[in-house]
């Protein structure tokens, strides 16, 4: 308790855990969601071709968004794992 009170121990490490796995769930969703939007908005008359391109796009894109939040919270995280071993090798 006393290295909490004293800002030696971080809570923030397990709260970038649980924002990294909402946003995981919540980002795909929004996207599609926009994508959505986007293809009834500009593109109501859809062709096969034109959506299989669409749907290989949205999937590339899908998949650098999920490893760019990725590396943004290992980051993030190392940045935490750093200062506790600096921390402990200081005591």
């Amino acid at each position: 308790m006393q290295d909490f009170l004293t800002f030696q121990t971080f809570v923030t490490p397990k709260i970038l855990i649980f924002f990294y796995y909402m946003g995981a769930v919540v980002m795909p969703l929004a996207a599609w969601s926009v994508s959505w939007w986007l293809k009834r908005r500009y593109f109501p008359d859809y062709k096969l071709p034109k959506r299989i391109y669409l749907y290989i796009l949205f999937l590339f894109c899908f998949f650098c968004m999920e490893l760019f939040w990725r590396m943004i919270f290992e980051v993030m995280i190392a940045y935490f794992d750093m200062h506790d071993a600096l921390m402990q090798m200081s005591r």
